[in-house]
C-alpha cells in the first residue's frame, strides 16, 4: 500500500519511513520464527512512526492471534479495516476473532459482509461453518461447507471443520471419513491424525485409534495436548505403565501441568500406593488452584483415615468448583451424609439430579 501524506518528505521522513519499513520486515522474520513478543513489539515501533499502514495493523493482529489476545487482535483488525474498509481478507479473520471470542451476532455480520462484496471469497463460507457448528446450528454449518464446496470442492480445511461439527454431533462415523479426506489433501494439516485418532476412539476402534495417535506423535513429539490424550486412551485401554510414561513425559515438557500430576495420582492410587498418589495430587492442586478433582481425591484419603474435619474441609472446597461428574457427585453426598454434613449432602445429590434428571 502506498502511503500518500499529503505533503513532501525531507530527509528525515525518509529516514523515519525506512526505519519502520525496516522494523515491520524484522517483525516478520520474527514472527516467522515464532518470537512472538519480539515481533510485537517490533511492529508497535513501526506502527509509532506509520500508523496508517493497513497491512502493518494486519500483521499485528496476526501476531495477537498467535499469542491467543484475540480481543486486542479484534481491535487491530478494526484499525486496518479503517484505512482499508473493503479487504476480505482482513474481514476474514475479524470474523474468525469474533467467533473465538463467542461474539457470533458480530462474526455472522462480518461473514455477510465478506459475501456481499466478494461471493467466491471461500473461507467466508469455510470459517462460518465453525462459526455455526459454536452456535448449535449444524444444518446451517452443512449448508456452508456445500457452499464452500461449490467454490473449491477441495478445502482441506473445510471437511477438517465439517468433521468436528459432525464429531459434536456425535456422528463419528462421518467426523473420521471428513478428517481423512483432510489428510489426504493436507497430510501435514495440524492435529489431524490426532483428530482422527479421537474419532475412532469414539466408535470403539482402538487399534485404529493407537495408530493414528503414534503418527501424530511422530509428526509433533512435543504436542502435549496429544501426549495427554495418548496417556488417557492409553489408561482406558488398561495400559497404566505406557500411560504413566506419556503423563511423565508432559511432566519433562511442562513440569507444572496439573492435569498430568492429576492422573499419575490416579494410577498410584489404584495401583494402592496411597502416599505417593497423596503427593501427586496435592502438587495437582498447588499448580491449579481451580482444579476440578485433587481436593475430592484428598478428601477421599482423608475420609477413609478417619480424619473427618479434613475431610469435610477438602470436599466443602471441591463444591465451590464447577464439579460435573454425577458418579464423583453421589460418593460426594455419600460422604458428607456419613460427616453429618446433611446440607452439603443434599446439594450433591440436586446437583446431580440436574445433570442426570433419570438418576
Amino acid at each position: 500500500m502506498n502511503f500518500d501524506s499529503g505533503f513532501e518528505l525531507n530527509n528525515d521522513d525518509c529516514s523515519a519511513w525506512d526505519m519502520a519499513e525496516q522494523k515491520a520486515m524484522q517483525a516478520f522474520e520474527l514472527y516467522e520464527d515464532g518470537k512472538m513478543n519480539e515481533a510485537l513489539s517490533a511492529m508497535n515501533e513501526a506502527l509509532e512512526i506509520n500508523p496508517a499502514n493497513d497491512r502493518w495493523h494486519f500483521n499485528k493482529a496476526l501476531t495477537l492471534d498467535a499469542m491467543e489476545r484475540f480481543e486486542e487482535a479484534i481491535e487491530e483488525y478494526k484499525l486496518a479495516l479503517e484505512f482499508n474498509s473493503g479487504d476480505v481478507e482482513i474481514l476474514n479473520c475479524l470474523a474468525v476473532d469474533y467467533t473465538r471470542t463467542g461474539q457470533y451476532d458480530l462474526a455472522l455480520e462480518v461473514f455477510n459482509q465478506i459475501e456481499k462484496i466478494d461471493p467466491q471469497f471461500e473461507p467466508g463460507y469455510c470459517n462460518r461453518i465453525i462459526t455455526y457448528t459454536e452456535m448449535g446450528n449444524y444444518e446451517l454449518a452443512e449448508e456452508m461447507f456445500y457452499l464452500a464446496q461449490q467454490i473449491n470442492e477441495a478445502c482441506p480445511l473445510c471437511f477438517y471443520n465439517i468433521g468436528n461439527s459432525f464429531f459434536i454431533q456425535g456422528n463419528f462415523k462421518k467426523a473420521v471419513w471428513c478428517w481423512q479426506k483432510t489428510a489426504v489433501l493436507e497430510p501435514n494439516h495440524p492435529q489431524i491424525n490426532y483428530r482422527i485418532a479421537q474419532g475412532y476412539w469414539n466408535l470403539g476402534e482402538k487399534e485404529k485409534a493407537k495408530e493414528n495417535f503414534i503418527l501424530e506423535l511422530r509428526k509433533n513429539p512435543g504436542d502435549k495436548e496429544v501426549i495427554f490424550d495418548y496417556g488417557l486412551f492409553l489408561l482406558s485401554c488398561g495400559d497404566t505403565v505406557g500411560a504413566a510414561e506419556k503423563f511423565r513425559r508432559i511432566l519433562e515438557i511442562c513440569p507444572q501441568n496439573a492435569p498430568a500430576l492429576f492422573y499419575l495420582g490416579e494410577i498410584e492410587l489404584n495401583a494402592g500406593r496411597r502416599n505417593n498418589a497423596r503427593q501427586y495430587y496435592q502438587q495437582a492442586m498447588q499448580c491449579d488452584t481451580n482444579m476440578v478433582g485433587p481436593r475430592f481425591r484428598l478428601g477421599q484419603l482423608a475420609y477413609e483415615d478417619g480424619e473427618n474435619e479434613k475431610a469435610f474441609a477438602l470436599l466443602a472446597a471441591e463444591l465451590e468448583l464447577d464439579v460435573r461428574r454425577p458418579e464423583i457427585l453421589e460418593v460426594m453426598g455419600i460422604m458428607m451424609t456419613e460427616l453429618g454434613q446433611a446440607d452439603y449432602a443434599t446439594h450433591c445429590f440436586l446437583r446431580v439430579s440436574e445433570l442426570q434428571p433419570s438418576n
